[in-house]
């Protein structure tokens, strides 16, 4: 790892977050160097009860593995928010803050002096957000949730697991929490660009993050399918591209996918040019997708005469797409995240020395750090800010009171910043657009001798004749940019685009290693056309390592991080996470240090290299199944959407088709309300615990299968909501389309565009106070802004 730089150094967050997405943010931010307080109530953060523990100190809440993985870099202080002492005393931090994240709902906020516009008005540049599961506002804002009733209200779990052949069995929750985390780091991303804001002109922001519309908003294809081809994507379906899957191998299991036809045909040449696959059922992409199953069992044939590694290395150094299914033992092992660094470790004066997973990019320079290990409860009672060193902020008693002053309130953090973008498919893309969500000019550098995959795929309205301007992947990952035509095998294409890093900010690539060298554009050669200018890419395994020259597409980062082994059904094999999570995982975090970066020059005028790997993006959401490793715990198993240490927790038949609702009861006193309302045998004295319930498991989830399967989904919801019981159905893409709470919330984007029309589009997950929200305008045509940029 590289020497450490300022980073955020001054910068002061206070966090009132319990479980993952709050926390996680603030851990974002303390790992790039704030200080970060957080607050918890006398009992505690609820994670420091969840687990994973060791064995030998099963329900020490000093020792849970989900709290001792999201809370390092943190101090630790006790105060009771019920209590006039505990709100006075959180009024003086955060009148010392710089930023307050907090996961409290709007109206728990408002009891305690957390109210977001009243906090502005007492310090306009301050920033706050709040990571929630609905979000501050419309009819569901108030609604409880867990993890899995985000994963399946924003539309991921019907899709879960992927490829299943049929709908027979309930859709899946992939195990952990990576839905929070993923909302916890596009909450700290759009934290720091308030920050970068707030440090410009004095006037802070008040962010409400809902982490159910950010789920929707990483669908990959499966809404876009729906508004551009009116197909609706399940669990039950197979995938475009082929093949794609887990297959056996001797000693373990490997995935696979092939994404162009040329991967295709060199594995065809790996596996001896066999007779069946000259077929001409599997000619081309089409014809793989239509034969998917016959394929699958021909690939898993020849898989399993092989031993994973072998498949693995001798794939890759063919430029096949091989991905072995690791488990966090597996992980551990890896020399290639040894190099990189990606394991760092920190003393915990109870737990003992811990070897967390770092950061999920490398930095050049590097300020992200591990100070120390999570905080014991209380362990900081008169933590305070006060005498701590401040960053100068410009305007910090602004008024709004003038045209001009809220003229620039609406502004947004990146109006001004520009941005090359040279990504492609869908993890640069991802990165960028969150950028453009900000207000950054992005300019796509495009070439239709060459165009991108995100234009190829078969998502055009099915009336309309395809072009490279009607696939609905592009027009949906692409939003708010721009677009020029370049051939960039040509001198004076290289010598355009060198002009353009001239006045750019940013330079963004997700290209293989080395490509970017190859083109001209390797980073001595943008450095010298302009010494300021960051520069961020996205691989599979990082620019750096002894891996760092194999393939890596989205969906092979689940398996290589541990996700993939523990999703499945109870006694099941390991099954896909439903989406190519490591795609909008190592996009958001791209775009996280990217935004850490502008800050960080601003305050310091030194530029940031960015290389984020997909395999580290993706796996540092394993956080359970990490710690439990390293906590030596009892052994996970796969175990369908079951909790850790809660029952019932899962996802249930309801009446109709396919129709499924998930229910969380965490607690005693929402188990006695449920209880009441199941009735009969539910009352009885062996679901009387929490411990006596996970015993009993299988018996109370038929019990609540056995009242969900008399009514539909929303009947279920409603009636366990009133009662204080976390429930919300298993939502599809045309129900999510149809959802009151992502429209109250005005989270679908539908532009008119000049070749499609009027479509669905998700959009922003989170909505700002001062700023202008959402989306500023729709996906360009290929070289539509040419002219305009080069003229």
């Amino acid at each position: 790892m590289t020497s450490l730089a300022p980073g955020l150094l001054g910068l002061r967050v206070l966090e009132i977050g319990e479980m993952v997405s709050a926390p996680y943010a603030a851990k974002l931010l303390g790992d790039l160097g704030a200080e970060v307080i957080k607050v918890e109530a006398p009992d505690g953060d609820p994670s420091r009860r969840r687990g994973p523990f060791p064995e030998s100190a099963q329900d020490d809440p000093e020792q849970s593995g989900l709290f001792l993985g999201l809370n390092t870099n943190k101090a630790s202080i006790v105060l009771d928010l019920t209590t006039t002492h505990g709100q006075e005393r959180l009024a003086r931090l955060v009148a010392e803050a710089d930023v307050v994240i907090h996961s409290l709902s709007a109206s728990a906020a408002l009891e305690c002096g957390l109210d977001g516009p009243d906090l502005l008005q007492k310090n306009p540049a301050l920033v706050v957000c709040a990571i929630t599961p609905f979000g501050h506002t419309g009819p569901q804002a108030e609604w409880l949730a867990e993890e899995i009733n985000a994963v399946h209200g924003g539309g991921w779990g019907y899709l879960i697991p992927g490829d299943a052949g049929n709908d027979s069995q309930p859709p899946l929750t992939v195990f952990g929490h990576p839905a929070s985390c993923q909302a916890g780091m596009a909450g700290a991303f759009a934290t720091l660009g308030a920050v970068f804001k707030s440090r410009g002109t004095g006037i802070g922001e008040y962010i409400d993050m809902s982490t159910m519309a950010h789920v929707a908003g990483m669908l990959e294809a499966s809404f876009i399918a729906w508004s551009y081809v009116g197909a609706v994507a399940s669990r039950a379906e197979g995938r475009i591209l082929n093949p794609w899957g887990i297959f056996r191998c001797r000693d373990g299991l490997i995935f696979l996918v092939t994404v162009e036809q040329d991967q295709w045909e060199r594995l065809v040449e790996m596996m001896g040019t066999p007779e069946w696959a000259q077929l001409e059922v599997f000619d081309q992409p089409a014809d793989r997708a239509a034969n998917r199953d016959l394929l699958a069992i021909y690939i898993d044939e020849w898989t399993s005469q092989y031993g994973v590694d072998e498949l693995f290395h001798q794939g890759q150094k063919r430029r096949i797409c091989f991905a072995p299914v690791f488990t966090a033992a597996d992980l551990a092992k890896q020399d290639h995240l040894k190099a990189r660094g990606f394991f760092q470790t920190a003393h915990h004066p109870v737990a003992g020395q811990l070897t967390h997973m770092g950061s999920p990019a490398v930095l050049t320079p590097n300020p992200w750090r591990l100070d120390r290990a999570a905080p014991l409860l209380n362990s900081s009672p008169t933590a305070s800010f006060a005498d701590r060193p401040t960053t100068t902020t410009t305007g910090s008693n602004v008024s709004l009171n003038t045209d001009a002053a809220r003229d620039v309130a609406r502004t947004r953090p990146l109006e001004g910043i520009r941005v090359i973008d040279f990504s492609w498919v869908w993890a640069g893309p991802f990165a960028t657009m969150h950028l453009a969500f900000l207000g950054a000019e992005v300019i796509k550098i495009e070439s239709s001798q060459r165009p991108g995959l995100g234009r190829r795929l078969p998502i055009h309205p099915p009336e309309l004749e395809p072009t490279l301007n009607t696939c609905g992947y592009f027009n949906q990952w692409d939003q708010g940019k721009k677009s020029i035509e370049l051939d960039l095998s040509q001198p004076e294409s290289i010598a355009t685009v060198l002009e353009l890093v001239a006045s750019a900010d940013v330079v963004m690539d997700n290209y293989a290693t080395g490509v970017m060298d190859r083109l001209g554009l390797g980073d001595d050669v943008l450095r010298n056309a302009n010494p300021d200018v960051i520069i961020a890419s996205v691989t599979g395994y990082g620019h750096t390592g002894p891996l760092r020259e194999y393939m890596g597409y989205g969906p092979t980062t689940a398996p290589l991080s541990g996700l993939t082994a523990l999703t499945g059904h109870r006694d099941g094999k390991p099954e896909e996470v439903g989406v190519s999570f490591g795609d909008p995982a190592a996009g958001l975090a791209a775009a996280f240090f990217v935004m850490n970066s502008l800050v960080t020059r601003a305050q310091d005028g030194q530029p940031t290299r960015v290389d984020t790997s997909l395999w580290e993006a993706t796996a540092v959401n394993a956080v359970e199944g990490w710690m439990a490793h390293e906590l030596a715990s009892v052994p996970l198993e796969r175990m369908g959407s079951r909790s850790l240490t809660e029952a019932p927790h899962g996802v249930f038949r309801c009446a109709g088709d396919d129709q499924w609702v998930s229910i969380a009861c965490t607690s005693n006193i929402q188990w006695q309300a449920l209880a009441d309302l199941l009735g009969g045998e539910a009352r009885h004295e062996k679901f009387g615990t929490a411990t006596l319930r996970k015993t009993n498991e299988a018996e109370l989830e038929d019990l609540v299968t056995a009242y969900s399967s008399q009514y539909d989904a929303w009947q279920v919801t409603h009636a366990l909501q009133a009662i204080g019981v976390a429930s919300y159905p298993s939502l599809s893409c045309p129900e999510l389309e149809q959802n009151e709470q992502l429209i109250a919330r005005s989270f679908w984007e539908r532009f008119d565009h000049p070749e499609v029309g009027v479509r669905t589009h998700s959009g922003i997950p989170w909505r700002t106070h001062n700023s202008s929200n959402g989306v500023l305008k729709r996906a360009p045509l290929l070289g539509e802004h040419t002219t305009e940029i080069l003229g």
